[in-house]
């Protein structure tokens, strides 16, 4: 059940996506992935690295669309935007699903593969990136349903094909994706995970960002709490339910993502007694996929 501050809360409107929403959600990532390659192609590493960039967390945004049912699309087309973001990505989706759905069911908790990262200090969660990436894919594999372990295998086949190619024929933009892909996942860990959950509590358990051009850069993926809090609402749409959470739930974003910036951002004021009044630890918060 929801925590009873957030009954007032207007969420089922944004839901909904109209057509040039989820024709953005299917293409997102695919002009900044052309762009690293032909970059690469061309010689031009920096301009590859930053194309590079604006891919990968393109790919994470539709990637965690895909996992939430909020991309736009029916479950045939979600399953195949898995397969080809597994493939561009190198990292299996499928299995993350697995291990990120579990991370709503108990954020946090004992069983949240994914969200324990958070406890790290900040180097270690940089330091061992390697380590978390596959954790939680060795996770998805193992504890997913049998269908999904399927799809996780397949991913991994193509995965595996995809390195095998690059370094047989040692093309340059093969061998580039693929090594940058490789540190973009040993990072996922931390800027996916650490940043948005690290310190908080048992009752407020996620962080959200407030800054436009963090936003923009990050394509909203830091709108965190709101996401928790209401896992239905496309990412497109958090932006209006940061507000909504502002303006009659504003205990529920306190946490900046990036203190530094909080001062410059127009986070709503509150006492601290009255959260934790407000945000009473005995009743349950969103559990739900």
């Amino acid at each position: 059940m929801r925590h009873p501050s957030l009954a007032s809360i207007e969420w089922q409107d944004l839901r909904q996506l109209s057509l040039s929403e989820t024709v953005y959600n299917i293409f997102l990532s695919l002009p900044f992935l052309l762009l690293s390659w032909w970059s690469a192609w061309q010689g031009w590493w920096l301009l590859a690295l930053v194309a590079t960039f604006f891919f990968f967390t393109a790919a994470l945004r539709q990637a965690h669309d895909c996992y939430h049912r909020t991309l736009g699309v029916g479950r045939v087309a979600t399953e195949l935007m898995l397969f080809f973001l597994s493939i561009t990505m190198l990292c299996s989706t499928h299995a993350i699903r697995h291990t990120h759905l579990n991370h709503h069911r108990d954020p946090l908790g004992d069983s949240d593969v994914e969200g324990n990262w958070a406890r790290l200090p900040w180097y270690k969660a940089i330091l061992g990136g390697g380590l978390f990436s596959i954790a939680i894919q060795w996770f998805g594999l193992t504890h997913g349903s049998r269908r999904n372990r399927i799809f996780v295998a397949f991913d991994l086949l193509l995965i595996f094909a995809v390195v095998v190619i690059a370094f047989i024929t040692m093309h340059p933009v093969l061998v580039y994706h693929v090594l940058v892909m490789i540190l973009a996942n040993t990072m996922v860990g931390f800027f996916a995970v650490w940043s948005v959950h690290h310190g908080c509590d048992e009752v407020v358990y996620a962080r959200s960002e407030r800054h436009p051009l963090i936003n923009l850069l990050t394509f909203n993926l830091l709108y965190h709490i709101e996401h928790h809090l209401f896992p239905a609402v496309p990412t497109n749409h958090l932006p209006i339910l940061a507000k909504r959470l502002d303006t009659d739930a504003p205990q529920w974003t306190q946490q900046p993502v990036i203190p530094l910036l909080a001062p410059v951002n127009k986070y709503p004021v509150v006492n601290k007694t009255e959260k934790v009044n407000s945000l009473d630890a005995d009743v349950s918060l969103i559990k739900e996929l």
